[in-house]
């Protein structure tokens, strides 16, 4: 399918985009071509292919969420560089 001048163009205009008229050409036998490539997957027979949206099966990788006890303060504390009061100590954003 070979596009004409005015449909790269109108194209240009949907995207909103200026083109010069060497840009013009180059991009109207740029898109054939891309035009002309997909015009050969309809030659492909998907009959029996059932439409799907994804190529594989889908499933949650996510974990349960499940109540856990979580670790001990003292443990978590004791790779802060700074602490207070049983606190992570940080600087202050605001002030």
């Amino acid at each position: 399918m070979a596009l004409t001048p005015e449909d790269v163009l109108h194209i240009a205009k949907l995207a909103r985009i200026a083109l010069t008229e060497a840009e013009v050409e180059r991009l109207a036998d740029q898109l054939s071509g891309i035009l002309d490539h997909f015009s050969a997957l309809s030659a492909v027979d998907t009959r029996s292919v059932e439409p799907t949206a994804h190529p594989l099966p889908l499933f949650n990788v996510m974990r349960a969420d499940e109540v856990a006890s979580s670790l001990p303060r003292a443990e978590i504390l004791k790779n802060a560089p700074e602490q207070e009061d049983g606190f992570f100590r940080v600087r202050a954003v605001l002030e």
